[in-house]
């Protein structure tokens, strides 16, 4: 006789959603918090709340290609053009998780552009 898994039904919780984008904003205050705590939240309960997986990758590919761009800038402000495109990352990183926030609590899908699908 074989036992069947029994499958979770998934609970919304737009709240744990919305903490989740605007959790990125730690690293305003922090530096790295940013990437730990979304990081954390994902995987601990993207099996308990419904879009939390989808969410998690999301921040996390988002998180994932700022870093590199941040590289890349640095690297290029050698050239003057890198200061530019560092204003500009810290602009979408700080705008990207509140804009998302506000999209989840009214029950609308987030975006988060240039990023990279790293995690599928």
């Amino acid at each position: 006789m074989e036992v069947l898994p029994i499958k979770k039904e998934l609970k919304e919780d737009n709240q744990l959603l919305v903490l989740l984008h605007l959790s990125q904003l730690l690293d305003f205050v922090t530096g790295f918090g940013g990437f730990v705590v979304p990081l954390i939240l994902w995987l601990t309960k993207k099996d308990e709340i419904k879009s939390m997986d989808v969410q998690g990758k999301a921040i996390m590919n988002f998180k994932i290609s700022m870093l590199i761009y941040a590289i890349i800038s640095g690297i290029l402000v050698l050239l003057i053009v890198g200061i530019v495109g560092l204003i500009a990352i810290g602009v979408i990183m700080f705008v990207y998780p509140i804009i998302n926030a506000i999209n989840v609590s009214n029950g609308k899908e987030p975006f988060y552009p240039f990023s990279i699908e790293f995690i599928k």
